[in-house]
């Protein structure tokens, strides 16, 4: 990935993401939310990438990832996820604390080196926040999940995936035992967005809209 600069990497994973998650094509708005840049910066980036056929864009429209764009994005989140994995694993660092670390070293580290850690880690699925990883082919394994705010009293499921991009978020997970792969029932949800009262093990817990849009249930 060496001939792609950390900034173009950032982009097409963003874009990736945010229509992984339903919003295909993506606008210009959501990915300068997503990268904390001013509209500008993102709108001129954009303009950039569809010059390098990365993203193809019409106006009024949104962008999408071409297949050259969806290669660069699946490449560093091979590089990411592992990078998680690697620090939760065998450098127990805390799952609230592995993304920020693996922001900072997904765009330096080399091939060889991901090729070992992913070794070292037996070629894992998925990292800590429950998110696939890509295999070494950048094919992946990303199965529709459902938002734990989208689910109605009585239906369950489990908790398979939670979003990485606030540690205060995965800290309050933590602190309250509540993990990944843990069984999920909707007991109560209140109108107007209100918070959920959820079952999850042997525990209930009252969880506000935000948390519940980012915790993520497999219903299959």
């Amino acid at each position: 990935m060496s001939a792609v600069t950390g900034a173009v990497q950032d982009y097409a994973k963003a874009i990736y993401s945010l229509s992984a998650r339903g919003n295909d094509p993506v606008s210009t708005s959501a990915i300068a939310d997503r990268l904390g840049v001013s509209a500008a910066s993102a709108s001129a980036m954009v303009k950039r990438l569809a010059e390098q056929g990365i993203v193809s864009h019409e106006p009024y429209r949104g962008v999408e990832l071409t297949p050259k764009g969806r290669e660069i994005a699946l490449e560093v989140l091979r590089h990411h996820r592992l990078l998680e994995t690697y620090l939760a694993e065998q450098l127990d660092v805390p799952w609230d604390r592995v993304h920020e670390e693996a922001e900072k070293l997904e765009h330096v580290i080399s091939d060889d080196l991901i090729a070992r850690i992913a070794a070292k880690l037996d070629d894992p699925t998925h990292d800590p926040h429950g998110d696939p990883i890509p295999a070494a082919d950048l094919s992946i394994d990303d199965s529709p999940t459902r938002s734990l705010s989208a689910m109605e009293a009585g239906e369950e499921g489990a908790f398979v995936r939670v979003s990485d991009s606030d540690p205060e978020m995965l800290r309050y997970l933590m602190e309250r035992g509540i993990a990944i792969g843990d069984a999920v029932e909707i007991v109560e949800r209140q109108p107007f967005d209100g918070p959920l009262t959820v079952r999850i093990g042997t525990a209930t817990h009252v969880l506000g809209g935000e948390l519940a849009r980012a915790m993520r249930v497999s219903l299959g």
